[in-house]
């Protein structure tokens, strides 16, 4: 039980790390279905259809190993 948890935690923050210069490749936040709302000044970014194809990457990879 451990080992998952450090392996979720290492894993959390090498993509944490990794995010910001992958964004620029792969264009997270600006697919269709992604919204962004200014409020006050503000953008908040809720990027829905990113999430889903990332999980389903995800989960692809998952079963692949």
């Amino acid at each position: 039980m451990l080992k998952w948890i450090l392996t979720l935690v290492i894993a959390i923050f090498v993509l944490g790390m990794l995010s910001p210069h992958l964004a620029r490749f792969i264009r997270f936040g600006q697919l269709p279905g992604d919204l962004a709302c200014r409020f006050k000044g503000r953008t908040y970014y809720f990027p829905f259809v990113s999430v889903i194809l990332f999980s389903l990457l995800l989960w692809l990879i998952g079963r692949l190993i």
